[in-house]
């Protein structure tokens, strides 16, 4: 397992916390991708994003910010990722905030960057008006000449700045794979790493792609950012996507929490499959019983990983998986699989429970099967009596996949009870599988008259049913 190493021309951003580093890399894309708060430490992750600079690849990488207060408790971690981000560009903008002027981390970063021997440009940020600017010799202190005053908010001079910092790069090797600059456009399955806080998703992503792209800390909430990672396992990609861990809204104390829950439920829309991790110490909780419940509803594949196996003692994995399938009983159909990310236990297991569970969601299957079982269900166990009627299926033929729906022509779908309902569903899945994926039944009444004799197309009242 390997990430790809794309071959365009990368470029960081850094600088001390809260000058606009964020704001800066949202401007470059064109959309949101970093989270932006006046709360100090807002970025803790390194963000990677990519955009056309006049005909060439470019990717910006968002850093958190350097020297950042030792009040924080993530400071070691966002320094850390913030420092792989340096080493990996080629060029640097170094952002100031040009309303207070230079201060000693500046200098201090400043002296760091120029040490490497790397382009660089310096951007003044916050200048959104000739009243609010520093006096731009009072910066000429950081040894770095070429230098702009921007304002990343209003995207003022952004473009010159990008000129001024690509005309220093003196080499540039476009990517040989060509990959578009929107992850989502990528041929390769999304999978969304899910969970409570401090499951250990992030240790889970690095462990995987064989990097430090995330920040791992024991403290809950270290991410907050859906951070997207391309990745190799025997030569087929994967984009995993590291989401901030699921909270109760009561506990969303800040602005940049809600805002990470936000990106959390757009990586579930984005994802073709979710990993959910559970605590294997702790076990199945409310919460990871909600989330499934809404993948479930969003028509997403799911694989549940009980990690943190490391932790637990004198239980049997067998016991382990009966447990949880016993705390809810819908999981029957979903695969679990106990490792241990901090240990490398079972990790290479995963991607090959990702492609069986992907496969079984694109299966079809055909109206002569389908039909015959639902003859042998219906044998086996009649519909009961409603008020005089019962419920008839005439029909029954697969409408499409991903996530795999079916169509059922009855009489009434008012006559579908709710526990027939569950023993249809239960049948069908012994008989046919679809493990990891919820299925879709539509009910479709025949309260008009079809305008073939044997045809059950036209639709009455519709009852969609999701399990």
């Amino acid at each position: 397992m390997k990430s790809l190493m794309e071959k365009t021309t990368k470029i960081a951003i850094v600088g001390r916390p809260n000058v606009g580093k964020s704001s800066l890399f949202n401007r470059l894309l064109g959309k949101r991708r970093a989270i932006v708060d006046a709360f100090e430490g807002t970025t803790r992750d390194r963000l990677i994003g990519e955009f056309d600079f006049f005909g060439s690849a470019i990717e910006i990488i968002d850093t958190g910010g350097l020297f950042a207060s030792e009040k924080d408790p993530f400071a070691q971690e966002i320094e850390e990722q913030a420092r792989i981000g340096l080493q990996e560009a080629e060029g640097v903008i170094l952002v100031v905030d040009g309303q207070v002027g230079p201060m000693d981390s500046d200098l201090k970063l400043a002296k760091e960057i120029l040490k490497m021997n790397k382009p660089v440009a310096l951007a003044v940020n916050k200048c959104d008006n000739s009243s609010s600017k520093v006096e731009k010799h009072a910066f000429y202190g950081l040894g770095i000449e070429a230098m702009l005053p921007i304002s990343a908010l209003h995207g003022t001079n952004v473009a010159e700045l990008f000129e001024l910092i690509f005309e220093q790069i003196a080499e540039h090797t476009p990517s040989e794979d060509d990959l578009d600059s929107d992850p989502d456009s990528l041929d390769a399955p999304k999978v969304a790493l899910m969970g409570l806080p401090n499951v250990g998703k992030s240790t889970l992503m690095n462990q995987l792609t064989e990097s430090d792209r995330c920040a791992v800390s024991e403290i809950a909430g270290t991410t907050r950012d859906a951070v997207d990672v391309l990745c190799t396992y025997d030569n087929k990609p994967y984009l995993l996507i590291d989401t901030a861990g699921v909270r109760k809204k009561s506990r969303e104390k800040f602005a940049v929490d809600k805002f990470a829950a936000i990106r959390t439920g757009r990586a579930l829309e984005r994802a073709d499959i979710c990993a959910i991790l559970v605590d294997a110490s702790v076990g199945l909780g409310t919460q990871e019983k909600k989330l499934i419940r809404r993948i479930e509803k969003e028509g997403k594949s799911c694989i549940i990983l009980l990690n943190k196996w490391d932790l637990v003692h004198s239980v049997q994995m067998e016991s382990a998986l009966r447990e949880v399938k016993e705390k809810l009983p819908s999981l029957h159909h979903m695969p679990i699989l106990c490792i241990s990310a901090k240990e490398g236990r079972n990790l290479n297991k995963i991607f090959d429970l990702i492609d069986k569970t992907l496969e079984e969601r694109k299966k079809r299957i055909t109206t002569g099967q389908l039909n015959r079982f639902l003859e042998k269900a219906v044998l086996k166990h009649h519909p009961v009596m409603v008020e005089g009627k019962r419920l008839r299926i005439y029909y029954m033929t697969q409408a499409s996949s991903s996530p795999p729906t079916f169509v059922l022509f009855v009489n009434n779908p008012k006559l579908m009870l709710p526990n027939y309902e569950r023993y249809l569903s239960g049948q069908f899945r012994e008989a046919f599988g679809f493990t990891g994926s919820p299925l879709r039944f539509v009910m479709k009444g025949k309260s008009e008259e079809p305008k073939k004799r044997e045809a059950f197309r036209v639709v009455g009242e519709d009852k969609i049913l999701v399990h």
